[in-house]
């Protein structure tokens, strides 16, 4: 559970972004395997599981951020040319000025299994029908988006 000094931080953080910023840009990857499992982790610094991502750097495209990420966050080494962009949406939970980029990506090769560090507490695989319990709000609605063919929403 994130303590009230990492909460305090990540707004910070947001913060930070806001005044360098002109808008903030994310990206998450929906990592399905063969079997209908999709990779989840948990973070150090806030509540719940989430997909694996994080936010786009200067200079750097979103699936670049997203290769980038899945490798830090879970040891997932994505081929790029086969994620397939799901949607784009408005964050407004983080910001007035936040956007996330989502791909699925099913072609993927884990490199190890991802041992805690100060960000990712943990990082594992679940059944798409049976997302453990704390899994976010968000991470629910777009995975029913991907499962059931659905058009994605426009707010995260």
């Amino acid at each position: 559970m994130a303590t009230r000094a990492q909460r305090l931080m990540l707004r910070g953080a947001h913060l930070v972004w806001r005044v360098s910023r002109g808008i903030t840009l994310g990206v998450r990857g929906a990592v399905i395997d063969a079997d209908d499992r999709v990779c989840l982790i948990r973070h150090t610094y806030t509540d719940g599981w989430h997909l694996p991502g994080g936010g786009v750097e200067p200079g750097e495209t979103a699936l670049a951020a997203l290769v980038r990420e899945c490798r830090e966050e879970a040891e997932i080494e994505i081929d790029p040319g086969a994620a397939r962009l799901h949607g784009f949406y408005f964050n407004t939970s983080a910001s007035r000025r936040d956007h996330v980029v989502l791909y699925v990506a099913r072609a993927f090769a884990v490199r190890a299994p991802k041992l805690p560090d100060r960000e990712i507490a943990e990082a594992a695989f679940f059944p798409l029908a049976a997302l453990p319990p704390g899994t976010t709000r968000a991470t629910h609605a777009r995975l029913a988006e991907i499962a059931g063919g659905l058009p994605p929403a426009t707010h995260w």
